[in-house]
């Protein structure tokens, strides 16, 4: 999390007003006001600032101190500095959103990370999570990308048999001057 501990302003001021409505779309009708969402790798707290604001109860936690500062001031909310692979919550969400976040999990990682997920969420419970869609994980100015493409992702499920696929979206990055990268969306159910 050294990359975001050092660029946090750079990296905030690309992020902190890109649109989210499709991906919001895609989470936000199957819960119900008051739903309490757990915003797993909340970065500069954007999206837990939209959720607050629509009504749910957000808990947010990142593990860049310099995000989890911004995040709190943003939010007012008390953000946990804290990793996916630290994760000790149980039954405690209708929704956890990892939007552009479970993909700095190394991909060796990723079984044990949803199986924290899952734990994490209320009976019937919804994850949101993205991925860069690419078929090969890389590393970039000190971060590393766990990437999938929409079958490599499903067989990850599969073989999870932890969650059921509800839909799943491809989407081009909305950043300036990201155009051409693509985004794997998902939106899953606790089974």
């Amino acid at each position: 999390m050294d990359y975001y501990d050092k660029h946090a302003d750079s990296y905030i001021s690309t992020t902190v007003s890109v649109d989210m409505s499709m991906q919001y779309s895609m989470f936000l009708p199957y819960l119900v006001e008051g739903s309490s969402i757990l915003d797993a790798g909340c970065g500069s707290g954007r999206d837990s600032l939209e959720f607050l604001k629509r009504g749910y109860s957000v808990e947010a936690f990142d593990n860049s101190i310099a995000m989890v500062e911004h995040a709190r001031n943003l939010t007012g909310l008390d953000v946990r500095r804290l990793s996916f692979q630290e994760m000790d919550y149980e039954g405690a969400f209708d929704g956890i959103w990892a939007c552009a976040s479970l993909l700095h999990v190394p991909n060796t990682e990723l079984p044990s990370v949803f199986v924290l997920l899952h734990r994490a969420l209320k009976p019937q419970g919804l994850l949101y999570c993205s991925f860069k869609d690419r078929e090969a994980d890389f590393s970039q100015e000190g971060r590393s990308f766990s990437c999938f493409t929409s079958d490599g992702f499903k067989s990850l499920l599969s073989e999870l048999s932890l969650f059921e696929l509800i839909e799943l979206k491809n989407s081009q990055d909305m950043r300036v001057g990201r155009e051409d990268e693509r985004w794997l969306n998902l939106l899953l159910r606790k089974k």
